[in-house]
Order: structure tokens, then sequence, then C-alpha cells
């Protein structure tokens, strides 16, 4: 049974006048009238007499009415119920970072904290490896990642920043001591890229498959993390590209960082299941937001 169908019979037995009950339900009095039909149908009889001039409740009707009214009421208080508490930024919001809890990603917790200090913010780190598992386990409500993200199930919002990238290469390496590398000069060295289900788009932001002039790169093996990225840098087994603020998280003494021309710039962003969008998501992006300034926040295509 459909509960406009019952939310239709319930309001015109309170009004009686199809006008007047279609006004409170935003139906057109035509749309009400079909329901109650299909209601009356399902019963296999009438609930209301109607003339030309009135609307009245039949003996049926009337019995069922006050039958049904207990349960309609306690199924209404529970939905508006639900519906408060869905527009309540309250409890926990546990939001991934990959790897690196840099500036902004803290900067955004902090805003957020304050704006809503009734909900207290978990990060969980997410694996370069398979950047949106988490999310979609609900092991995560909302995840920074690397934009865009050709995801259906998801939805992001805007870039948060946008930052050049930096090759990670041994101490020592011909190109180390280089003020900068151009993008064509990758397709000369093996490239460290993420394993795992990572789609391929999530993979080409990291590790691109070709240069800009169309060279391939070759593959320096996979990782989860970039924990285990920066130690296979440092191992010699390849070089691997990091947006700036993660090169700066990273320096060490065996692992050299060197700015990269001609590649776009890593942006980055948020991102949450299409069908997780609570008001604290949508909170958390909009403190994020405002953490990154008006000239951070565009769509990325």
């Amino acid at each position: 049974m459909e509960f406009r169908e019952l939310e239709c019979f319930v309001v015109l037995s309170e009004e009686l006048h199809f006008a007047r009950a279609a006004d409170r339900l935003y139906l057109s009095p035509g749309r009400v009238s079909q329901l109650v039909r299909a209601l009356e149908t399902r019963i296999g009889a009438r609930l209301f007499d109607r003339t030309s001039r009135r609307v009245r409740l039949t003996p049926l009707g009337e019995r069922f009415l006050a039958d049904l009214r207990p349960a309609y009421d306690g199924l209404r208080d529970a939905v508006d119920r639900a519906r408060a508490a869905a527009r309540q930024v309250t409890g926990v919001l546990r939001v991934g970072f990959l790897g690196t809890p840099t500036d902004l990603v803290t900067a955004s917790v902090r805003a957020f904290e304050a704006l809503y200090p009734s909900c207290e913010v978990r990060l969980v780190e997410v694996p370069l490896s398979d950047p949106f598992g988490r999310l979609r386990a609900g092991l995560v409500d909302v995840t920074f990642t690397l934009l865009p993200v050709d995801e259906p199930d998801l939805e992001t919002g805007a870039g948060l920043n946008r930052v050049p990238v930096s090759l990670g290469l041994p101490a020592g390496h011909p190109l180390a001591d280089r003020r900068a590398v151009d993008a064509e000069e990758l397709a000369g060295l093996p490239l460290i890229e993420p394993g795992g289900p990572a789609p391929r788009a999530w993979r080409e932001l990291v590790a691109p498959e070709r240069t800009p002039a169309g060279r391939p790169i070759r593959r320096g093996g996979t990782v989860a993390t970039s924990q285990e990225g920066i130690t296979l840098v440092a191992l010699g087994r390849g070089g691997m590209l990091f947006c700036t603020p993660t090169a700066a998280y990273h320096e060490r003494r065996d692992v050299v960082f060197v700015p990269v021309t001609g590649l776009p710039a890593s942006v980055l962003g948020l991102a949450w299941p299409r069908a997780g969008a609570t008001a604290a998501v949508r909170a958390f992006a909009e403190a994020a937001a405002g953490v990154a300034g008006p000239e951070a926040c565009r769509q990325v295509a």
C-alpha cells in the first residue's frame, strides 16, 4: 500500500474538500482524487461520499481513519525525527586523507570543529592503491582526494588547491641536482605508481603512462601508500610524483624532490558517496572551501 494514498486519505478526511487537501499536499485536486480512488480500490469499498457540494467520510471511512490514525501519526513522527536528525551536524564525521595530513587537511578539520563543536572529526588514512574503497564500504564519510574524479557513484566538491608537481628521486640521481625537470624527461626513468584496485584515471593522476608529447613512461613498481613509494624512491627503484605540500612533508636526506614543468597542477578536493551527502558532509565541504578561499575553489572538469 502506498504511503501517499494513506496521506491523501488522512488529509482529505480533515479538510473534506479536494482543493484544500490538494493545497496542503502540493498536488492537483485531480491527483488527490486519483490517489483516493486507488486506495478505495485496494480496500474494496468507498471511503468517501462525494457530491458536487460536499465530501464526507462513509461509515467504513470513519472506522478506517480511527484504526489508521495512530499508526499514521507514529510514522509521520518517525519521518520528522529522521529529517531533523539528518539536518543536525553532530556525532562523529570520519574524514579520509591520502597518506599525508597536509596543512589544508588539518586546517579544514579545525575550522569545521570550531563551527560545529558537537561534531568530532576522526581522520582516517586512505591508501593510494584504493582511494575510494573506504568510502564505498562506509568506513569514511568524506575523503580528501585528487581531482577530477570520474566515478558515477561519487560526488565531489570544488578544487581546494592547485599546486605544482615534484619528482621524488634518490639522492645522487643524475637529475637530482637540477632546478627543474621537464615532463618529457619522465620517459627516461621508471615511475612508481599506485597498485591495487585504484581506477586507471586515478593512477594516471599519480603516475601518467605517457608524457604530454605521447612518449611512454616505464613503470617502476607499484605501491599502496606514499610511505611505500618514498621507500622505493630512496632505494633507487624509480621516481615518483608528489604534489608540492606532500613533497615538503616527506623531506629526507636520501630523497630529493625536483619541480616538474609541463604537467598539470595537482588539485586536491573532497569526494563522498552521492547517497551519503549528510548535513555534516556538506558542512565539512563548506568549511574546507572557506579555508581554501574563493580563488582555490573552482570546479575541476
